[in-house]
């Protein structure tokens, strides 16, 4: 039985109004991003306007026109690389990289004496709150997506189990603002009344465009499956492309996207390439100088603030200011980690007796009013704060700032063989399974954003994991 719907007009063109409004603003942040930059760069060299600065006050008002071109070549307002993931944050870094290397050819070609005070404040300055304005954006983009506005309306072609699953993720991580409305089921597939996983069925795999018609959708995402091959995919984006309609192929490469995928034509056929994932190297030495750098910086930052904590720790209830426990890092090395205490003294004797309350999958154990905790442990799981003493596990070399949830030796006794993937890096302090809801989400999730970051990593996603971080903290979901 297939969903009855009314019938599609001659044409069924999707306007996306958000989409236009969304791009526009963003100009007008790198424009006005640009603008203060320049003005702030012109103050801080020149105290005032003379004769001899004039030019750099008018350098200052084409600083921003200068920079939107720098962006727009850099392919930075290009749908495809806005909205979601770090690619967007990469392009306007490259677009500042090749303003200040246009600038100073250009300089030494033309043999212009330019104030050097002036540059090193404008360009750096211009791409630095480029990236947070843009990160606001998107921020608040993500908010309206959570509310349900700014959605796309997505049609999933594949088979059963593999449309509810892909739904299912969808609905979890609306961020990405895809909203599934309904499926397309292959033709001799098992039995349905009309609906799969809550979705209406609009047809089989002949039917995508009238489907698409019918749900009023703008995108169309095809699962992996065997009766889709390249022949039909090609029919398939013919019928769509006249209502100018999105269709993405989902591959089947298990959270393996960005850098490592490139597709190269062998002999006039389009390949997908998958390079070997950066576990070592020089990436991964900076990436070690960077994390105890940072983590350097943050306690000589925080000191204040940890003192303070420890005190607080030590006033709310009898005990030890830090808890200490034994975690597995990189390679299966275990270490002690640092936290401050959150529990009174005998919670380890009193988990027996609350085990049938776990909340959790697997090995851990979880609830969300546990009575151990301390009235000032709860406020400290809150805002995270009880995580500051893994700095230390950081500056030991035990820990990263970005990485895998460090786990316990009982999970990894448990692991499966491919779960032991996310030893092959050091844990860290955050990660995206702490910027994806942290104990809202059931462990196989957890583990399966460890393993994207894993194969995934870079030191921009480390970047904008740390950002995202801030608002995770700040919302407190999932800390319990």
């Amino acid at each position: 039985m297939v969903a009855t719907r009314p019938a599609p007009g001659p044409r069924h063109r999707i306007t996306r109004r958000w989409e236009r409004r969304y791009l526009r603003g963003v100009v007008a942040c790198d424009l006005a991003v640009g603008l203060t930059a320049g003005t702030v760069a012109f103050a801080v060299r020149f105290n005032d306007v003379t004769r001899y600065n004039r030019g750099y006050l008018m350098l200052s008002a084409l600083l921003p026109l200068a920079f939107i071109v720098s962006l727009a070549a850099n392919r930075a307002y290009e749908k495809r690389y806005l909205y979601v993931g770090t690619d967007e944050y990469q392009r306007v870094l490259r677009a500042g990289l090749s303003m200040t290397a246009a600038l100073a050819v250009g300089a030494y070609a033309l043999e212009l004496p330019l104030a050097r005070g002036y540059v090193v404040v404008a360009l750096p300055l211009t791409t630095l709150a480029c990236v947070l304005a843009r990160f606001a954006v998107r921020h608040r983009l993500h908010r309206a997506r959570e509310r349900g506005r700014c959605l796309r309306r997505v049609i999933v072609v594949g088979h059963e189990l593999a449309v509810v699953g892909m739904a299912r993720q969808l609905r979890r991580e609306r961020y990405h603002g895809m909203d599934v409305v309904g499926a397309c089921l292959p033709p001799r597939g098992p039995a349905h009344d009309g609906r799969v996983g809550g979705l209406p069925v609009y047809g089989t795999f002949d039917q995508v465009a009238r489907a698409v018609a019918a749900a009023r959708a703008d995108t169309v995402i095809v699962l992996s499956c065997p009766e889709l091959d390249g022949h039909a995919l090609r029919r398939l984006a013919w019928r769509l492309e006249r209502d100018d309609v999105d269709l993405i192929v989902a591959s089947s490469l298990i959270d393996v996207a960005g850098d490592r995928t490139t597709i190269r034509p062998v002999d006039g056929l389009p390949m997908l390439h998958v390079e070997h994932p950066t576990l070592s190297g020089a990436r991964r030495l900076v990436k070690a100088a960077f994390d105890r750098a940072g983590a350097a910086a943050m306690l000589i930052a925080c000191s204040p603030l940890l003192l303070g904590l420890a005190l607080a720790v030590r006033a709310d209830s009898p005990g030890p200011v830090l808890f200490r426990q034994v975690r597995v890092g990189k390679d299966g090395r275990r270490f002690v980690m640092f936290k401050f205490r959150t529990m009174c003294s005998d919670a380890e004797g009193r988990l027996a007796s609350l085990w049938q309350l776990n909340e959790y999958h697997g090995v851990l154990f979880k609830i969300r009013d546990d009575p151990r905790v301390t009235r000032v442990g709860r406020w400290l799981r809150r805002l995270s704060l009880d995580e500051l003493p893994q700095l230390f596990n950081v500056l030991r070399g035990e820990m990263s700032l970005v990485g895998p949830r460090p786990p316990l030796p009982a999970e990894v006794e448990a692991y499966p063989e491919d779960m032991r993937r996310r030893l092959a890096v050091r844990p860290g302090m955050t990660g995206l399974w702490q910027v994806s809801g942290r104990s809202d989400l059931p462990w196989e999730e957890a583990v399966r954003l460890d393993l994207r970051y894993v194969e995934n990593w870079s030191l921009s996603l480390d970047l904008v994991i740390l950002l995202r971080t801030l608002t995770a903290v700040a919302r407190s979901s999932g800390a319990y």
